[in-house]
């Protein structure tokens, strides 16, 4: 068996049939892959900004979600009607977070790369002493 599906082999044995070819009987335990697929990335609310306005988020609401009440129809409409409601007062009142991203490489590094890459060439005792601890800093 090819290295691929040697863990997946149960038991192997061939059959003994009047023939010049070889039958080979095998059975193999094997599992479909998992394809994941990018996922829509859902809003991150600024949870500081809620907890802050958390008398007037829930106020807002409150006076939204009364209004639905008195409404009739359908479970999914309903529910449509109310996860509208919470979103929109969310997305006013509060609003997302806006991601920061580091910088892959900051000055500091650059700097550091500079005083490493001065003492590299450097072909005495002074010069290997410098690299070395400027290297394990």
């Amino acid at each position: 068996m090819k290295h691929r599906f040697r863990k997946c082999e149960g038991c192997a044995d061939t059959a003994d049939i009047d023939s010049d070819h070889n039958l080979l009987i095998a059975k193999f335990h094997t599992r479909l892959k998992k394809i994941i697929r990018f996922q829509k990335s859902r809003p991150i609310w600024d949870l500081e900004k809620l907890y802050d306005q958390r008398q007037r988020v829930q106020d807002t609401l409150e006076e939204k979600l009364s209004a639905i009440e008195c409404e009739s129809g359908n479970a999914e409409v309903q529910w449509k009607n109310i996860k509208e409601r919470v979103l929109d007062t969310i997305s006013d009142l509060v609003g997302k977070v806006e991601r920061v991203r580091k910088p892959w490489i900051t000055q500091e590094v650059i700097n550091k790369m500079d005083k490493q890459r001065k003492w590299k060439n450097v072909n005495n005792e002074e010069g290997r002493q410098n690299y070395r601890r400027l290297k394990t800093n």
